[in-house]
Formats: C-alpha cells, sequence, structure tokens
C-alpha cells in the first residue's frame, strides 16, 4: 500500500531528525483495512486516531492541512526541528501532497541537511510530474541540494540560472519594470522547454499578468487560452482568465469563469472579490443607461462615475481596460447632452487610449468638437467613426448612414469657419428658431450700429447673416454648405446699411423712442460708395 512505501522511503530522512520518535511511529493508514492486514495494533501507533476510531478521508485531509500550518509557524519562528516533526506527521496524514514535502525539504535545508532535503524534493517532483508541471520553487530546492551536496550536473547548473531569471523577474515585477521583467520570465521558459521540461503552472500566470500590466490584453487573452487548455481545472487560472473577461467588457462570461473557479475552491480570493465588483458593475452599468434613457442625467453621471471608481485604473489590471472604456464613453456622451464639452472631452481621450476600436466613442468626440467649434477634429473623428463602423459587424447600415450625414455637416460647418459663419456671428446655435435668430439679430445689430459708436464693418456682417438666417430657403442652402444666391438684390445698398436706430427698433415692435434711444436723432450719415461696402472675411466674436 501507498502508507508503507512512504515510511520505507521517509525513514533514512527522519532517522537523522533531532525528533527521532517520528522514524519508530507508525503513520495512521487512510484505510483501516491497511492497518489491520499490517498485523499493527491500535497500541503500537503514536497518532492519537486509533484505527477503531479512523475517520473518513477528508477528515485526514483537514487534519494534515491544519499541522502543516503550525510546521509553517514552527519554520516562521526558527524552530526548524520542530517544523520537521509536524510537517512530518503532515506527510503521514496526506502521503500525496507535494507541499508538505517540499516545506519539510526547505526545514532540513535550513538545518544544512540537504541529503534528506534532496530526497524530500525528488519524491515531491515525482508526484507533481504525475499531474501538474513542477511548480519552480521544488526545482530550485532540488538545484540547491544537489549543488550542496557537490554535483555539477550540467541540468542542475542550468537550475541555478533558472533562480537567478526568476529573481531578476521578481524584482523587475516589484519595481514595475515589465519589459526587464517578461525579458527575464522569457528566459526562465526557455530554460525549462530547452531541456524538454515542462512550464510549471504558476509561470504561465506570470505571463500573463504580465501582458495584463504592459496593457497588452489581447496577448494576455491568448495567454490565458494556454494556460487554461493546459490545466482546465486551476481555479487560479480560472479566477485570472475570468479578470480579462471582465477588463475586455464581457461581464457574463467573466461571472461563468469565476463561478467555475469558486465551485473548484469556495475559498479562493481572487475569484470571491472577482465576482463582487463584476455584479456590481453590471448594476451599475445598466442603472446609469436606464438614467440616461430617463433623461436622468445627473444622476446617470453619478452611477458611471460610481462603476469607473470600483473599476479602478490599476496598471496590473490594464488601467481598467475595455469596461472602463466604455464607462467612460457612456459618461461623456451624458456629460456632451448637459453642454459640459471639456469634461466629456477628457472622458473620450481617455477611453480612446484604452480601446481606440469603438466607434460610438469617435462619434461622441465628433460631437463634442462640433461643440466646442474645433471642426477639423470634429471631421477627423466623423471619418474615423465611419471606418471603424463600417469594419464591425455589429453596425447596421442606418448608423453608418447617419455617421456619414454628420460628416457632412461637420465639413460644411469647417467650410463656414473658414470664410463666415452666420450662427457665430449672430450668437445661435445651428439648431436656433427663427425666434431665436430674430432677437439674437436685434441684439447684435444694436450692439454694432455705428450710429451708437458700433463697428459699421460687424454691423453688415450682422445684417447679412440675418438675411440668410432668417429666410428659411437660404439657410437650408447654407446649411448644406452651397454657394448662397441672394434674393431681393443687396440689402446694404438697399437701406439697412444707412438705417437709423429708430427706424431699426420700428422694424421690432419698439417704436421710434423705444430702447433708450431717442427718435430720429442718430443717423448712420454714410455714403454708400467706394470701400465702404467691403465685406469683412472674419467675424472675431
Amino acid at each position: 500500500m501507498t502508507n508503507k512505501k512512504n515510511k520505507q522511503r521517509k525513514r533514512p530522512a527522519a532517522s537523522s531528525d533531532a525528533a527521532a520518535g517520528n522514524e519508530g511511529s507508525s503513520s495512521p493508514s487512510t484505510d483501516a483495512g491497511d492497518l489491520n492486514r499490517s498485523g499493527q495494533s491500535p497500541e503500537a501507533s503514536t497518532s492519537p486516531l486509533s484505527p477503531t476510531t479512523e475517520p473518513a478521508q477528508e477528515d485526514h485531509i483537514a487534519l494534515a492541512e491544519k499541522t502543516k500550518e503550525r510546521g509553517n509557524v514552527a519554520f516562521k519562528e526558527k524552530r526548524f526541528a520542530e517544523a520537521v516533526e509536524l510537517y512530518t506527521s503532515a506527510i503521514d496524514l496526506n502521503p500525496n501532497e507535494p507541499a508538505y514535502l517540499t516545506n519539510r525539504a526547505a526545514s532540513y535545508m535550513a538545518m544544512k541537511r540537504f541529503r534528506p532535503a534532496l530526497q524530500d524534493c525528488q519524491v515531491a517532483l515525482a508526484l507533481q510530474s504525475s499531474t501538474l508541471p513542477p511548480p519552480s520553487k521544488t526545482l530550485i530546492r532540488l538545484a540547491k541540494c544537489q549543488l550542496a551536496l557537490g554535483s555539477t550536473t550540467r541540468h542542475f547548473r542550468q537550475i541555478t540560472q533558472l533562480e537567478s531569471h526568476l529573481k531578476t523577474f521578481e524584482k523587475s515585477r516589484a519595481d514595475s519594470n515589465w519589459g526587464m521583467a517578461r525579458l527575464a520570465l522569457d528566459k526562465c521558459f526557455q530554460g525549462i522547454e530547452g531541456e524538454g521540461g515542462e512550464v510549471p503552472a504558476d509561470w504561465r500566470l506570470w505571463k500573463t499578468e504580465l501582458e495584463l500590466a504592459r496593457g497588452a490584453l489581447e496577448v494576455a487573452s491568448g495567454s490565458a487560452n494556454d494556460a487554461l487548455r493546459l490545466n482546465p481545472n486551476s481555479p487560479d487560472i480560472l479566477a485570472l482568465r475570468g479578470l480579462i473577461l471582465f477588463i475586455s467588457g464581457k461581464l457574463p462570461q467573466a461571472l461563468q469563469h469565476v463561478q467555475s473557479a469558486l465551485r473548484l475552491d469556495p475559498d479562493h480570493p481572487r475569484a470571491q472579490k472577482l465576482r463582487k465588483r463584476v455584479k456590481d458593475i453590471e448594476r451599475l452599468k445598466e442603472e446609469g443607461n436606464v438614467l440616461f434613457k430617463q433623461g436622468s442625467l445627473e444622476p446617470a453621471i453619478e452611477k458611471y462615475t460610481e462603476a469607473l471608481e470600483r473599476i479602478g485604473a490599476a496598471d496590473d489590471e490594464c488601467k481598467g481596460g475595455y469596461i472602463r472604456a466604455t464607462l467612460l464613453s457612456n459618461r461623456a456622451t451624458t456629460l456632451l447632452k448637459l453642454e459640459r464639452y471639456q469634461e466629456a472631452l477628457e472622458d473620450t481621450n481617455v477611453s480612446i487610449e484604452l480601446n481606440d476600436s469603438a466607434f460610438k466613442v469617435y462619434r461622441t468626440r465628433a460631437r463634442i468638437n462640433l461643440g466646442l467649434e474645433a471642426f477639423e477634429e470634429a471631421v477627423r473623428d466623423f471619418k474615423r467613426a465611419i471606418e471603424l463602423a463600417n469594419t464591425d459587424g455589429l453596425t447596421g447600415p442606418s448608423d453608418v448612414r447617419s455617421l456619414q450625414n454628420e460628416l457632412r455637416k461637420a465639413e460644411v460647418a469647417l467650410k463656414q469657419s473658414k470664410t463666415k459663419d452666420y450662427y457665430g456671428i449672430l450668437g445661435v446655435k445651428r439648431d436656433c428658431t427663427e425666434i431665436e435668430i430674430k432677437k439674437a439679430y436685434r441684439m447684435q445689430s444694436l450692439k454694432h450700429h455705428p450710429d451708437k459708436g458700433g463697428d459699421e464693418e460687424k454691423f453688415k456682417l450682422v445684417v447679412e447673416a440675418h438675411a440668410v438666417l432668417s429666410d428659411p430657403r437660404r439657410r437650408q442652402r447654407y446649411d448644406m454648405g452651397e454657394d448662397d444666391e441672394p434674393s431681393g438684390g443687396d440689402q446694404f445698398n438697399g437701406g439697412f446699411a444707412h438705417m437709423d436706430i429708430s427706424e431699426l427698433l420700428a422694424q421690432f415692435g419698439g417704436g421710434g423712442g423705444g430702447g433708450g434711444f431717442p427718435s430720429g436723432g442718430f443717423h448712420s450719415g454714410h455714403s454708400h460708395g467706394g470701400g465702404r461696402q467691403r465685406y469683412s472675411q472674419g467675424y472675431p466674436f
């Protein structure tokens, strides 16, 4: 049976221990029948458990784990002989757990007893090779024992070099020097694979975590897939894969992986924390979307902000990745509706840094730039949005057509900004009403009227802008970017240029003495000829 073989294998190590009493004691079997067949009486065992009260297999495993923890405490307190004794008891209870053997090996090594440590490492390596790739600490302890005992074989010299690369990796990772960390880990991979060995599972986890920290989300995803294919029942890998899916914005799939990890290990800390985060983000994102659709913009911003704080921007999580980019884009769209252009622009810039392949965020930034009258930037963003929408299999033709219409309007606005912006001259929005145009014209014309000490050139532009925008047909042509064809002659030659303020007020129903100006007392007195009829090519409002 397994226990009998293990006792024979461990006796040389135990005989050299200060606590030699372990060598002569009988290990409790995992099956009561084994003890009966061995002919051993209950009194012959030093275990507090007698064969007649032997617990179930899971009780042995739990007791072994508790004993190991006691051994860990003794080791940390440098009571190495006691640690050896406790690890030995744990091994007797569960001889198939390689961690107990490597822990006992570490205790032996601390006592400069390398031969029994070497034996423990060899047994642990045999157990690990049959199930999982051997962890690096087993290989390193094995190499140290070999070297301490005078072995200079090529194989173990290379393992010692691995230790150096691992130390470089750990230091570089602690310093956030991701390039150096990746180089050191690549050398570790080459050292193992060059000898025909299997790469330890924890190294594959490190590689995936490195790619996340470097911001290479797609590479990290591929690395996690490879690790999961080799170890499909590893809760560590499942939890890390769930994190990558979460960062990628795939919340339902992330939750599935986390739940699979927790089924394997209900107390897994990373999986437990991630499950709560995923559920929180799903809830906050949906609540924000509902509030946005209802027109409750400020509360929507609060929900999106809370979700963003929950996501965070940690380097080792790709600075929040695609899920953070999506939430920033959503908040920017909400800020845009509130005309908080600068805040919205900052959100879209960060969102694009995190994910430059989403057409919606470019569309939002283009609209923000229109609001800021940054027309060249708006045109560029609309073009990029169209390019991405055409390659996005989820985007329908109607979305593309809508973007193309918005692009044309932005191009018209850009063209007009380089000549005369009639909306800007009057100080109104491009979607203003006729009443708003009339009110703006009255305000600007009074402000710039020459009889009030205003600038005649600006006054002419105000009159020209009103003439175009107050005529529905001419305004439509202007909005389409078509060259205007004035109707009814030149209004500057038709009397507006020399209209006095009382006449101007009368046109708006203000009467001769309205608006606080004396009636008929002011007259432009300007001639209609010469250079006075030149149009300004810009408006400096």
